[in-house]
């Protein structure tokens, strides 16, 4: 997905009621796949530390994970929990549904799948899905230079070769990472001996 395609994304979902512009930040933030995503319980949030755990058993692999979420998602958190009370008082699943038909009954995965679809459409963006957010932050965080290592942790992979086919980082990418390497540390034996052929 190009990057005006995921701003394009973006302003449509600030048109999004309070939960499923959160759906969307979580989605992103925390590089949830679409059932950990609906799954997740109200006592799944830790708001202090801005951290939710994603329960083993709706995970993929099984693995129970931490992640943590940005400020700018807590504020949506926060708004969409104060809706949610209009909706139900009861602790359970965080995405319930807003229909009249059931409202405060816990999201389905065909509801959220239904709403990313609408949002791909007005955005011009038909390839965006419940799972590109989860590329995107992957590819974000290889971006911003976390090594492959912690990128699998944070996603929930228990094996680097799970996040690879995740990341998808450009030539550009790659050339600036390099520069950046380059200029910033201390150059290995090789490095300092290519140096001598410019010299």
């Amino acid at each position: 997905m190009l990057e005006g395609q995921w701003l394009d994304v973006l302003q449509v979902a600030r048109g999004l009621s309070a939960r499923n512009r959160l759906m969307l930040a979580l989605a992103y933030d925390a590089a949830l796949r679409r059932e950990e995503l609906c799954s997740l319980r109200t006592d799944d949030l830790d708001p202090a530390h801005r951290t939710l755990r994603v329960r083993a058993q709706t995970t993929k692999n099984r693995l129970e994970r931490v992640v943590p979420y940005s400020a700018s998602t807590g504020v949506l958190m926060s708004a969409y929990l104060e809706h949610r009370a209009t909706l139900t008082r009861a602790r359970g699943a965080l995405f319930v549904s807003e229909s009249r038909r059931n409202p405060g009954q816990p999201l389905s995965l065909w509801t959220w799948s239904k709403v990313v679809r609408q949002i791909a459409i007005t955005a011009g963006a038909e390839r965006f899905s419940t799972h590109t957010t989860r590329h995107l932050c992957l590819t974000d965080l290889a971006r911003m230079g976390w090594e492959l290592h912690a990128i699998a942790t944070f996603a929930g992979h228990r094996n680097t070769d799970s996040t690879l086919r995740y990341i998808h980082l450009s030539g550009r990418d790659l050339a600036d990472k390099l520069a950046r390497a380059w200029t910033t540390s201390t150059p290995g034996e090789f490095r300092r001996s290519l140096r001598n052929l410019s010299s």
